[in-house]
Parts: structure tokens; C-alpha cells; sequence
């Protein structure tokens, strides 16, 4: 059991029979009456995100997850094969599963499974990977004072704004949470 009180982003709490994250939370001790915890939670299952106000050292379950390290071998169809790193047993999971982080799976990289109780939630990208551009515009000579962008499609199908420096076979970094451009590797 967890307390109310206790709440900091990143704890996960059960609550009607779901797992929810806390996001951002505020202790709020207002002039009359008992204090209060006013928090934004996000269902990690569905994605959802809530705003839920609690009393002030309300006990709540404390969800515990288990994360498994995976390697990804290969896709086939809309599924995507991984192998546990310790027990090398295979598994499988849809699109539906991994959500945004097909666009960033390459051959033999790691991520993390999530799961709770035994039931898959969700899975855990790195922050960033290295992906090769395959296919981009020539960059202009020259153009370069408005430090323009350029879209430029990499070995996994994303597509991302890139620098007009950025050539095709060149290898980028690419942040997972937000989709964007960090450098060139």
C-alpha cells in the first residue's frame, strides 16, 4: 500500500482494477477544510490520462511491475518476434502491442517488456536509437543560413526532419519519445 502523501512521478498504483502511472501530482493544504492531493494519472494500458484528486493520506495498492529485457530477431506479418536475454525463450507481440516503437525496432536491439501480474502492459523503448537514412533530398549548397529541415525516410519507414546537411546512408539519432532529430551519428 502506498499513501497518498508519498505520491512522485513515476509510481504506479492500482486503482478500479487498472494499473495507472503518476504523472504530476500536487499536495494542496487549502485555509479551511482537510488537505488534498490533486494528480494527473495515465492508464498504462490504454494510454489514457486522467485527473483524479485524492485525500490527503489515502492509502492506495501499490502496482509492481515486472520488466523482462527482450531482443527483437524479426517481424513477420503484424507480428514481431522477440527473444527473453536470460531464458532465450521466443515471443511474440502485434503492432497493436508495441504502438509507436515498431517505427524504431531494428534487427538484434534491446527494449524492455512490461508486464504486470503476468499480463503484458506495454512495452519500454530506449531514449534514442541510430537508424540509417535511406532516402532524403540532395541538400542545396549554400542554403544553409535559415538552418532549414528536410524530410528524410530511414531504414524502418519513419520519416523525420532532418538537417539539409544530412545525406542519404548517413546514420542519425532520433529521440523515441518525441520522434525528432538529435544528431548525426
Amino acid at each position: 500500500m502506498i499513501s497518498t502523501n508519498d505520491f512522485k512521478t513515476g509510481v504506479t498504483v492500482e486503482l478500479d482494477g487498472e494499473v495507472w502511472q503518476v504523472i504530476e501530482f500536487q499536495h494542496v493544504k487549502p485555509g479551511k477544510g482537510s488537505a488534498f492531493v490533486r494528480s494527473k494519472l495515465k492508464n498504462l494500458e490504454t494510454g489514457a490520462v486522467v485527473e483524479r484528486t485524492f485525500r490527503a493520506g489515502e492509502k492506495l495498492r501499490r502496482a509492481h511491475l515486472d520488466r523482462r529485457e527482450v531482443q527483437y530477431l524479426y517481424s513477420s506479418g503484424d507480428e514481431y518476434v522477440f527473444m527473453d536475454t536470460e531464458t532465450y525463450e521466443q515471443l511474440s507481440l502485434t503492432e497493436e502491442q508495441l504502438g509507436d516503437g515498431k517505427l524504431y525496432l531494428v534487427e538484434n536491439m534491446n527494449i524492455y517488456v512490461v508486464s504486470h501480474e503476468g499480463r503484458l502492459i506495454g512495452v519500454e523503448m530506449p531514449n534514442s536509437v541510430e537508424l540509417k537514412v535511406v532516402e532524403t533530398d540532395p541538400g542545396l549548397r549554400g542554403d544553409t543560413a535559415s538552418g532549414g529541415t528536410k524530410p528524410a525516410r530511414l531504414e524502418t519507414g519513419l520519416v523525420v526532419q532532418v538537417p539539409l546537411f544530412i545525406e542519404e546512408g548517413d546514420v542519425i539519432r532520433v529521440d523515441t519519445r518525441t520522434g525528432l532529430y538529435i544528431e548525426r551519428v
